[in-house]
């Protein structure tokens, strides 16, 4: 069940009436049968997994939170966040690393044939999973309680809005949401309303009509120009944001009308003047969870490596290594967490490397700023600053949309004029034509005046 779907349009209605009319004691049960329900319009058998994966954390959390030995509870963290992985693994990565087994032994002259799997990837299982994982941490870390009500905690987990596409919402946000008690407010609702329509703006109207011209220009490229392939990437930058954007502020929305209220999830991030800044407007309850469940316990497991460099290169070497490597795993994740495939590694590969480069070189760039006498408060900087940094996200778009090496680096040949394609083919610009109203919108859906 989509959004973006007359069986959605019917859900929602129903649940809301139902939820409003019902006493408090009894709506985390409406919420808990509408999110499977939700799920299991996707795939009735999948019900399992989302399940499965609520048991053994909800029970794991007890049993982190009661047995008071160290070991003991880093143990059962570890088994039950392997078990949740595990799961995640199976159905998104399993295909692509046994067919990438196979290429790396044939190398070698080893043939053997590729044990795949005819299996279609479960909704929402990134979410869910990085969801229960961080809620057992918390309560490792000792941030939260452990919840001994089991419908609720359910209910934590598969809440419908977020199931498919986030926010990832963290505990201490929803779960206490869900528990308490709540009246009708009209001003919430209505707000709520507002949103979802925006959303199903920048979704129907401007990402869908958007995509259009993207995926022809993408299915034809030895047909197109450099200029056609340029023009695709920016109509993809609008897509995917307005796309993404969209879908969370239905989610948002949604979740208003219930009286609950999830977290921000974009904020206005072309404009951001840095990577680092882009990143922190951009998917915001992704990249916080990797920088607060995997960014910041990585870099304080190296801190005696810190402290080995710091005695042998200096204070600044000492500093800097540790977040380098907690860095790079981060954004390995990053990258294989978005998809299965090369295309989406090399991505991530790429907004490491920028970012680590940044981090290093940033006082080097001061002193050249300070030494040039460049007036950082001005409007002229600003605007350098962030086209700058549009240039690198727009280039990291193309190696996200690619999926696969070859198509990205066949891309940029042509898009900066090192093959000599004709030109884009009619059918690209039909679709260019047909759509020009819907296309101009795009810059509007970027702006930031919709977050």
């Amino acid at each position: 069940m989509n959004f973006n779907s007359l069986s959605y349009a019917i859900f929602l209605p129903i649940v809301f009436m139902i939820y409003w009319r019902v006493p408090h004691r009894f709506r985390w049960g409406l919420l808990l049968i509408a999110s499977y329900y939700f799920y299991m319009s996707w795939n009735p058998q999948y019900i399992v997994l989302i399940l499965g994966t609520t048991i053994v954390s909800f029970f794991a959390a007890i049993f982190i939170e009661k047995y008071k030995e160290q070991r003991m509870r880093k143990y059962v963290l570890i088994l039950a966040s392997v078990v949740c992985i595990a799961v995640l693994f199976f159905f998104k990565y399993y295909n692509f690393f046994s067919n990438s087994l196979v290429i790396v032994l044939k190398s070698i002259a080893i043939d053997l044939h590729p044990a795949t799997l005819d299996v279609l990837l479960p909704v929402g299982i990134s979410f869910y999973t990085f969801q229960t994982m961080s809620y057992m941490v918390d309560v490792y870390r000792g941030d939260v309680k452990a919840e001994r009500h089991f419908g609720e905690y359910a209910t934590f987990i598969s809440f419908f809005p977020q199931l498919v596409a986030g926010p990832i919402e963290r505990t201490r946000n929803l779960l206490p949401q869900i528990k308490s008690v709540k009246n009708f407010n009209y001003e919430e609702a209505a707000y709520g309303l507002r949103l979802m329509a925006w959303g199903f703006f920048k979704k129907l109207v401007v990402a869908d009509n958007a995509a259009i011209y993207v995926d022809t220009v993408y299915a034809s490229l030895d047909k197109c120009t450099g200029f056609d392939l340029l023009t695709a990437v920016l109509l993809f930058t609008f897509q995917i944001y307005c796309d993404f954007s969209g879908y969370s502020d239905i989610a948002i929305g949604t979740a208003r009308l219930l009286g609950i209220k999830l977290m921000t999830n974009f904020k206005s991030p072309y404009l951001s003047a840095s990577l680092k800044e882009f990143w922190g407007r951009w998917h915001i309850s992704l990249s916080t969870w990797f920088r607060d469940y995997l960014f910041y316990p990585v870099s304080r497991k190296l801190q005696p490596l810190g402290k080995r460099v710091k005695q042998r290169w200096g204070k600044a070497a000492g500093r800097l290594v540790p977040s380098v490597i907690a860095l790079a795993v981060v954004w390995l994740s990053t990258g294989v967490w978005h998809g299965a495939s090369w295309g989406y590694i090399l991505w991530g590969v790429y907004y490491g490397t920028l970012l680590i480069s940044a981090l290093i070189f940033q006082p080097v760039s001061k002193k050249l700023v300070k030494r040039l006498n460049i007036n950082t408060g001005s409007a002229w900087f600003a605007a350098f600053q962030i086209s700058r940094t549009m240039f690198l996200v727009l280039l990291g778009y193309v190696l996200f949309r690619s999926t696969t090496l070859g198509r990205a680096g066949g891309y940029f040949g042509a898009m900066f004029g090192l093959t000599g394609n004709a030109g884009v083919d009619a059918a690209a610009i039909t679709a260019l034509k047909n759509h020009a109203s819907a296309l101009i919108l795009c810059a509007v859906g970027s702006t930031p005046f919709v977050g």
